[in-house]
C-alpha cells in the first residue's frame, strides 16, 4: 500500500480538477466572445467597444470574487476551544461516555457556548480535540474545524464558510451576471449563425457553443443563488437547513436567526459602498476608537459602557458567536466598544 502522505498529496492534486476545469471553460468564453464574437464577427465599432467594456467588468468581478473564495483560509477555532493538557489525559483515560461528559461540560462552562448535539451533549471533535464552538463543524476533505461552517465546494476547493462566505454569494452573483450578459449580447449573432444570415466561419461554432454553454450555466447558478440567498435571509448555513441546531432548550432552526436586515448586514457588513466588492466588511466599534475594527463579519450595534447593565437584552446566540470570533481571531476584535446585538 502507499504510504499515507502519498495519497494525501494524490487527493490533494485531483481535487484541483474542478478549479482547473472551471478556469479553463472561462478562458475560452473570454477568447470566443473577446476575439470570435467582437473582433472576427461583429463589424460595428461603437458595438464592440461597448460590448468590451462591459463584459470586461464582469469578467473582473468575476474572476476577482471566485479567487478571493478559493484564496481565503478557512477560519478555525484557537487554542481556548482545546482542552487543557490536564483535562485532555483525563479525557483519554476515561472510558466511561457520560465521565467524559462531565469533563467536557467542566471546560465548557467557561466558552461560549450553546449548542448541543442531537443528545444534548458537548459537542467535541475527536479529529481536532477540541469543543466546537456554536455553528462549526469538522470538515474531512479540509481535516479542520471551520467556524460558521456552510459546506465543502469543490468547485472552489475550499470550504465555505466565516471567513468567505460573502465572497462565495459575490462569486454566485458577478458568474451569474457574466453568463446573463454573454447570453443575451450573443443571442442575436446565435440566430443569425443558425438561420445562415452570416457566413460559415471558424467563428460559428464559438459563438453557437459559448450561447449553449452561458445559458446552462446561468440555469444552474440561478438556482444555487436563489438557495444561498434564502439562506442569508434567514441566517443559516446549508448544513443548519438540512439539520436544525439543537440548543439547550433543543432544536430550533431560526435559533441564529436576527431579522432579514440584520441577517443579511451579517453577511456584507454594515458599509453598503462595501456590498458589491470581494473585500472583507469592516465595522467601526466605537466613536473614539475609530482605529479598531472587526473583520471579517461585521456586527450591528455597539454595547455603551454600561454593558454589564445591558446583559439581559444580549441575544445569546450572537454574543456566542462574537465571543468565539475573539478567540479565533485575536488583535481583530476591540476590547471596548463590544458589538452585540440587542434584542428588544
Amino acid at each position: 500500500m502507499a504510504p499515507s502522505h502519498v495519497v494525501k498529496c494524490c487527493q490533494r492534486g485531483l481535487s484541483w480538477i474542478p478549479v482547473i476545469f472551471i478556469n479553463l471553460v472561462v478562458c475560452w468564453s473570454y477568447y470566443a466572445y473577446v476575439v470570435e464574437l467582437c473582433i472576427y464577427t461583429i463589424s460595428n465599432t461603437e458595438e464592440q467597444v461597448i460590448y468590451l467594456l462591459v463584459f470586461h467588468v464582469f469578467f473582473f468581478m468575476f474572476i476577482w470574487s471566485y479567487w478571493k473564495t478559493i484564496i481565503s483560509k478557512p477560519a478555525s477555532p484557537s487554542k481556548e476551544f482545546c482542552l487543557p493538557k490536564v483535562d485532555k489525559e483525563l479525557y483519554e483515560k476515561e472510558e466511561n461516555p457520560e465521565a467524559q461528559q462531565e469533563i467536557l461540560k467542566r471546560v465548557a462552562r467557561n466558552l461560549p457556548i450553546y449548542t448541543r448535539t442531537g443528545s444534548g451533549a458537548i459537542r467535541y471533535c475527536d479529529c481536532c480535540q477540541l469543543i466546537k464552538p456554536d455553528r462549526c463543524h469538522h470538515c474531512s476533505t479540509c481535516d479542520r474545524c471551520v467556524l460558521k461552517m456552510d459546506h465543502h465546494c469543490p468547485w472552489v476547493n475550499n470550504c465555505v464558510g466565516f471567513s468567505n462566505y460573502k465572497f462565495f454569494v459575490l462569486f454566485l452573483v458577478y458568474s451569474m451576471l457574466y453568463c446573463v450578459y454573454i447570453a443575451a449580447t450573443v443571442l442575436q449573432y446565435f440566430i443569425k449563425f443558425w438561420t445562415n444570415h452570416l457566413p460559415d466561419t471558424h467563428a460559428k461554432f464559438h459563438v453557437l457553443f459559448l450561447f449553449f454553454v452561458a445559458a446552462m450555466f446561468f440555469i444552474s447558478i440561478l438556482s444555487l443563488f436563489s438557495y444561498h440567498l434564502w439562506l442569508v435571509g434567514k441566517n443559516r448555513t446549508t448544513i443548519e437547513a438540512f439539520r436544525a441546531p439543537v440548543f439547550r432548550n433543543g432544536p430550533d432552526k431560526n435559533g441564529f436567526t436576527l431579522g432579514f436586515r440584520k441577517n443579511v448586514t451579517q453577511v456584507f457588513g454594515d458599509q453598503k459602498k462595501y456590498w458589491c466588492l470581494p473585500i472583507y466588511s469592516r465595522y467601526k466599534t466605537h466613536p473614539s476608537h475609530p482605529s479598531h475594527t472587526f473583520s471579517p463579519i461585521s456586527f450591528l450595534c455597539t454595547a455603551t459602557d454600561n454593558f454589564h447593565n445591558q446583559m439581559k437584552h444580549v441575544d445569546g446566540c450572537a454574543l456566542s458567536l462574537y465571543l468565539l470570533c475573539a478567540l479565533a481571531l485575536p488583535g481583530e476584535v476591540p476590547l471596548q466598544g463590544i458589538p452585540i446585538f440587542v434584542t428588544s
